[in-house]
């Protein structure tokens, strides 16, 4: 019997052995950012901790998102396949639908192969905890798809007992917020507005620059906040078998950008980092999804891609991605469609509904994107160029095409040129296939009303004054004046 006893203890010490040797796994997945790192060539943001991280693991110059809005996008990822697929590519819509039976959250292949789930960071700014995702769900417990809907195991904290684990962690700092100001007032080294360089379509405005150099101050922010995370790691000796990501969960926010199909809107910082197993300082220009970092996680967790996932591990030898394929459906009260394939060298768009404006005065932004409102007023005063002007004109194209590599910043649309109408036929059919093959599972439609236009239409009607502050680019407060317009309705 003590024989017995003792063969078993020792098959479960390597039992235990084995799953620790399995990688810990931490997926940082800061808000709202385009490639504007330090390590990404960005002037006037000092990015150490992000610096450290991409001369130490593998950068990647070409991942995009599958759509340029945060809920979509984060469905995607959360399940590995194309939102539009899912049927969850409409923005805050079908909470409380489940996912179709053959889907399910990678974190449920996760718990299956034994490890813990991990969503948020008891150091990060609000804790990092956002899911945002578009079927039916809970924040904690177990998940079947049917009675149960849990993504995660635990929140904020990995301890060895915890391992092998996995943590999702969202850095808010980037994002919209009222905390942009405090977060610029208490840096030791606030970005110089002076020292920025602005993209050409935006108008050189004093506001303009200050703006983004707000923007720097909170990346500058979160690159702390990864240092601290690392820090952790070290202190409690899990750093040398820990895989750490760091990605964007859509692109900034701001002209061409969250929302859109342009690459400020889709093109997103990934660097990947495992010095045990990666050689550090590579730089990779392969085509990226962001469902192939959910297969990736998978992979480096030991679990068999499951057949509905359209990503692929990206660290797998015959990785290969030719295109991107990107979509814009519902983002609050706006029901837009448009669809785009991204390579390595060229971006086809097909705007759907040419008719509405990219400028189209959605709620939300009006209270966030002080450059709109700069830039409307110098195109009514005619100081827009033309560059600056197209996202200010009153209706889309109905396709565009851009060289990326001759015009990374697209500003000349191809799609009526007579020289590229073979490359614009391959794309607008290569479009056309994707969307085939992405068709959504069912059309269950469940939108939540956006309340940011219930907000806009009372700031504009009783605080006239304040209205008139965010048309001269001021961020008047987007969440103390929903609290006050919700105290008031109650």
């Amino acid at each position: 019997m003590k024989k017995f006893i003792t063969v078993l203890l020792v098959l479960m010490s390597l039992i235990n052995g084995f799953a620790q040797q399995k990688p810990n796994i931490i997926w940082l997945m800061a808000e709202d950012m385009s490639l504007d790192l330090e390590c990404y060539g960005m002037p006037a943001v000092k990015t150490p901790v992000l610096n450290k991280m991409a001369e130490e693991g593998v950068r990647f110059d070409n991942c995009f998102v599958t759509n340029s809005i945060c809920s979509p996008s984060r469905s995607a990822m959360m399940i590995g396949t194309h939102q539009n697929k899912t049927n969850t590519q409409n923005h805050r819509s079908n909470r409380d639908v489940p996912l179709d039976e053959q889907f399910k959250p990678f974190t449920y292949w996760l718990k299956d192969a034994g490890y813990t789930t991990i969503l948020g960071h008891h150091g990060v700014m609000g804790k990092g905890r956002k899911i945002d995702v578009n079927f039916k769900h809970e924040p904690l417990g177990e998940w079947d798809g049917k009675t149960k809907f849990g993504l995660f195991d635990k929140y904020d904290n990995f301890e060895k007992e915890d391992q092998p684990f996995f943590a999702q962690i969202q850095l808010v700092a980037s994002h919209r917020g009222d905390w942009w100001n405090d977060v610029r007032a208490e840096s030791k080294h606030p970005v110089n507005p002076k020292d920025v360089v602005l993209p050409p379509y935006y108008a050189d405005d004093p506001i303009i620059r200050l703006d983004w150099a707000k923007y720097l101050d909170q990346i500058e922010y979160l690159d702390n906040e990864i240092g601290m995370i690392f820090k952790e790691l070290e202190d409690k000796g899990m750093a040398e078998n820990t895989i750490v990501i760091f990605i964007g969960d859509n692109g900034r926010c701001n002209i061409k950008g969250k929302g859109y199909l342009h690459d400020p809107g889709l093109h997103i910082p990934l660097i990947v980092y495992y010095p045990k197993e990666f050689k550090g300082g590579q730089i990779r220009k392969d085509v990226v999804s962001t469902t192939d970092i959910t297969a990736s996680i998978l992979d480096f967790a030991g679990v068999d891609i499951p057949k509905y996932i359209t990503g692929k591990p990206i660290f797998e030898k015959k990785f290969k991605r030719d295109y991107v394929y990107a979509a814009r459906d519902l983002w609050d009260e706006v029901q837009e469609k448009s669809r785009a394939i991204t390579s390595d060298e060229w971006k086809y768009i097909r705007n759907d509904k040419p008719e509405m404006p990219f400028d189209v005065h959605q709620a939300y932004l009006e209270f966030y994107r002080p450059a709109v409102h700069i830039m409307r007023t110098l195109k009514a005063e005619g100081k827009l160029n033309k560059d600056q002007a197209f996202f200010f004109e009153n209706s889309k194209p109905k396709e565009e095409l851009y060289n990326l590599k001759s015009d990374p910043f697209e500003l000349i649309n191809l799609a009526y040129n007579p020289k590229y109408a073979s490359i614009l036929k391959k794309l607008r059919k290569k479009t056309k296939s994707f969307e085939k093959d992405m068709k959504a599972v069912s059309n269950v439609y469940h939108p939540e009303h956006a309340t940011a236009v219930d907000v806009l239409n009372w700031v504009k009607t009783h605080k006239p004054d304040l209205y008139k502050q965010m048309q001269n680019g001021v961020e008047i407060g987007f969440k103390n004046l929903s609290k006050e317009y919700k105290d008031l309705k109650h």
